[in-house]
């Protein structure tokens, strides 16, 4: 494709507002002031001094920007020509925006800047997947009633994810297993027997014996590589949020519900990530997982890339694009397509420009609620429990998520991760329960409830 000609049509630059200016937002400011065919003069956050200074991270002139607290104190700044910084979204939503871009990673927050994009007649690009795992489907349908577009961002792994799944089907490729690989890569240098990821390092860790798959069966492999880095983190809420959003947009499915998560080097994916009458530890096809990274110094990384594995039905073929340095698993049976990259808001740009100029959504025509990322209590839970989020990883403490059929909100429904977070326990739950409705305090006029409840009615009925 000739990206050009592509958005040829456009007879202006896009506007944009970005709501959030942590990692995402930062980078999406930093590469929107290079984007010919997108302008992003608007930075929301929490306060305008911290929108302000994510507006100057970005190289603007500080004598440009403006901190506006009132709606025509934005319209004199946007009239000027400045850049303008706001500490609330309603501050410059009757502005000439196009595109609401929201990466602030809050769901509350996040469902009431949504409300208030599509109320004032605006695209939403989310970014935030933890509001997009409650309502995403549900709020993408109230936007299409209006007109408007709600769409998930490239930059992320399941707008990329969504693009490569869907390119393998266009082209006939029969899909056993589509993911992505976690955030942070395990590296493991064998001189020295250390091994670290995302900070954390360990000594004396005995992987070499199990570095090479050989022909030995792949289930022996990878629990002696678990069990060899017993100390870290194996399963991550925001890849099961993540390949969620996924689901529900594709149809493809998780083949366990907190996702394998296979330590796995790059070449390994297609052999590990297949059928177990492949060699593989799947029991199905069109399969969504994760896979940790495993590599050595010097070696490349996945870069918390995406990936399908595909059967290979044309063994000829096949066997040629091997010779070539395609990845194809041990067997033959299968192969990986990858893209090895996710570069956050530095490439959102096409999602943006796809909603504004050609009124096109990631997720899709299909965008429904089939599965639910639920919490599930992972130690003893007292009533009265806060069950707050927090982290970079926007985790909960003494809680992890599963993955369950969609269902609709009803006392005993699980209840759906990111709706949990920041709720108190009304009722005590025990370690392996899964945490239901009823034993929350709901906030009764939350909009990430109220969107639930749009989207359970719209999907579910009453």
């Amino acid at each position: 494709m000739n990206y050009h000609t592509y958005y040829a049509k456009a007879d202006r630059p896009v506007e944009t507002c970005v709501v959030g200016t942590g990692g995402f937002g930062q980078s999406y400011l930093a590469q929107a002031q290079r984007v010919p065919l997108m302008n992003a003069r608007i930075a929301v956050d929490v306060t305008a001094e911290s929108a302000a200074a994510g507006l100057k991270a970005a190289g603007i002139e500080t004598r440009r920007i403006q901190v506006c607290t009132t709606a025509g104190d934005a319209k004199a700044a946007w009239d000027r020509g400045d850049y303008i910084a706001a500490g609330d979204l309603a501050v410059v939503a009757d502005l000439p925006i196009d595109v609401i871009v929201e990466a602030t990673g809050q769901p509350i927050a996040a469902a009431r800047h949504a409300l208030i994009a599509v109320e004032a007649g605006k695209h939403l690009a989310l970014v935030t997947k933890e509001l997009d795992s409650v309502v995403g489907p549900g709020l993408a349908a109230l936007a299409r009633d209006r007109g408007l577009i709600v769409t998930t961002v490239d930059g992320d792994q399941p707008s990329l994810l969504i693009g490569l799944a869907t390119w393998a089907e266009v082209m006939g490729f029969d899909i056993v297993a589509a993911g992505k690989s976690s955030e942070y890569d395990f590296v493991f240098d064998p001189s020295t027997r250390r091994i670290s990821s995302n900070g954390r390092v360990a000594d004396d860790v005995d992987l070499a014996p199990h570095w090479d798959l050989g022909v030995r069966p792949v289930a022996g492999i990878l629990d002696a590589r678990h069990a060899a880095i017993a100390g870290f983190p194996q399963r991550a809420v925001p890849d099961l949020c993540e390949l969620m959003v996924v689901a529900n947009a594709t149809g493809l499915q998780p083949d366990r519900q907190d996702l394998h998560a296979p330590l796995a080097r790059i070449g390994e994916v297609p052999t590990i990530l297949s059928q177990r009458l492949d060699g593989g530890i799947l029991d199905g096809t069109r399969r969504l997982d994760v896979f940790h990274c495993l590599r050595k110094p010097d070696e490349v990384s996945f870069a918390g890339g995406v990936f399908v594995v595909i059967r290979c039905e044309d063994a000829k073929s096949w066997e040629m694009l091997a010779q070539k340095g395609h990845v194809v698993s041990r067997s033959g049976a299968t192969a990986m397509a990858y893209l090895p990259r996710h570069l956050l808001g530095l490439e959102a740009a096409t999602s943006i420009l796809d909603a504004a100029i050609h009124k096109v959504s990631g997720y899709g025509t299909d965008y429904r609620p089939r599965y639910d990322l639920v919490a599930v209590a992972t130690e003893d839970l007292p009533a009265g429990t806060l069950l707050t989020m927090g982290g970079h990883h926007h985790t909960i403490s003494g809680v992890t998520a599963e993955s369950r059929p969609a269902a609709p909100l009803t006392p005993e429904a699980p209840a759906p991760f990111y709706l949990a977070a920041d709720c108190r326990l009304a009722i005590s739950v025990r370690r392996g329960e899964e945490i239901r409705i009823r034993h929350l305090e709901l906030p009764g006029e939350s909009p990430l409830l109220r969107l639930r409840r749009s989207q359970d009615e719209r999907f579910f009925g009453r």
